[in-house]
């Protein structure tokens, strides 16, 4: 007995070093490195399945489990697990995992978690996860998760929650969370929840949340705003701590009041008033710049001013405007088609009703022609109208 239990721990201390050799001779397996010349899937000098990495990748269509290096594909490559180095194909890269590095490629690159680098292809670039570094795409860029650093395409940037850096599209650039940076595009930028930065676009910027900083566009929507938007048309739905600057400045609150009126300018006028708490705009046109007697001419303009109340029902503004004014005459006649006029107005108003008050007007304007520096017509200003409150 005492000679079979050595026996016995020789026995176990052999299997052990066994496997342990075995465990070792599988680990160099899967850590074994090579060369793939691939002409496609299954004719390579690396098996389809292999579980070791590729440092070095020629072919027309190939596929491997990693690259750690170069990989020059005529068509595409697929690479089940990371790519780490630069691949380059005529139509496509996919990749598994994670890219670090650079990726070239005629149509798409495809990277099923993260990129860091340099990505540049003909018409899509996706990533699964986060994408890190510069996305460069002719139609499309869509980033699973975050992204940070410059994303640009020919038509849309896509997001699905945070973005930094800088976004340059055709079309649109959509974040689905927090935008930090700069983002610029032909059409559209919407950021889901808050933006700070400068958004500049050709139709419109919205923003789900707080807006912190210059939102810059014909249309600037925000939750909240905190610095700047200029455009034709600002709104804010909860709150401002900033300025605008627009032919319109709207919110909830604001109150969008019509306005008939009658005047020595143009004779017979329609205007839709835009009324903040103490601000105004104006946009509205008229008829008859000239005398009744002359053929139609007519005028579209734009105003802005301050509102204080005197007392309970009587209210006093200032504004000042701009006027553009067709008159439909033959310059070779010596009369210009288009003029320009500069108007400021003091205005009194009086509230009947609920619904309904009136208003007279007294001012004065600065008719001008287009294409030299001087006055066609300068004169007072006067004024009245009626106003329908709640329209």
């Amino acid at each position: 007995m005492k000679r079979i239990f050595p026996l016995i721990c020789l026995s176990l201390l052999l299997a052990g070093t066994g496997h342990a050799r075995t465990g070792r001779q599988q680990s160099d397996h899967k850590e074994k490195t090579g060369i793939n010349l691939s002409l496609w899937k299954n004719l390579s000098t690396q098996r389809t399945d292999t579980v070791g990495s590729t440092f070095f990748n020629l072919g027309i269509f190939s596929a491997m489990n990693r690259l750690n290096g170069l990989g020059v594909n005529v068509l595409g490559a697929v690479t089940g697990r990371d790519m780490n180095g630069v691949q380059i194909s005529g139509i496509s890269n996919m990749v598994g995992g994670s890219m670090r590095g650079v990726q070239v490629a005629g149509i798409t690159n495809i990277n099923g978690n993260n990129l860091s680098g340099l990505s540049v292809s003909g018409l899509v670039g996706i990533t699964g996860n986060y994408a890190r570094g510069m996305v460069f795409s002719g139609l499309a860029n869509i980033t699973g998760d975050n992204s940070n650093g410059m994303i640009v395409s020919g038509l849309l940037n896509i997001t699905g929650e945070k973005t930094a850096g800088v976004q340059l599209s055709g079309l649109a650039n959509i974040s689905g969370g927090n935008f930090s940076g700069v983002t610029i595009s032909g059409l559209l930028n919407v950021v889901g929840d808050d933006m700070k930065g400068l958004q500049i676009s050709g139709l419109g910027n919205i923003t789900g949340g707080t807006s912190a900083g210059v939102q810059l566009s014909p249309l600037n929507v925000a939750v909240r705003a905190k610095g700047l938007q200029i455009g034709l048309v600002n709104y804010y739905k909860e709150k401002l701590d900033g300025f605008q600057l627009g032919l319109v400045n709207a919110n909830p609150d604001t109150k969008v009041q019509m306005m008939f009126f009658g005047g020595n300018t143009t004779k017979l006028n329609l205007a839709a008033r835009f009324k903040n708490k103490l601000f105004y705009t104006i946009l509205g046109g008229g008829t008859h710049f000239l005398d009744f007697s002359d053929k139609f001419s007519g005028a579209l303009f734009y105003r802005a001013g301050l509102e204080l109340p005197v007392c309970k029902q009587l209210f006093i503004s200032g504004d000042l405007g701009y006027q553009h004014v067709e008159t439909f005459k033959n310059k070779d006649y010596g009369f210009p088609a288009c003029l320009y006029s500069l108007q400021t107005r003091i205005n009194l108003e009086y509230r009947l009703t609920a619904k309904l008050g009136v208003f007279v007007t007294g001012g004065y304007g600065w008719d001008r022609y287009y294409n030299r520096n001087a006055n066609f017509d300068k004169g007072a200003i006067v004024e009245g109208g009626v106003v329908l409150f709640k329209y």
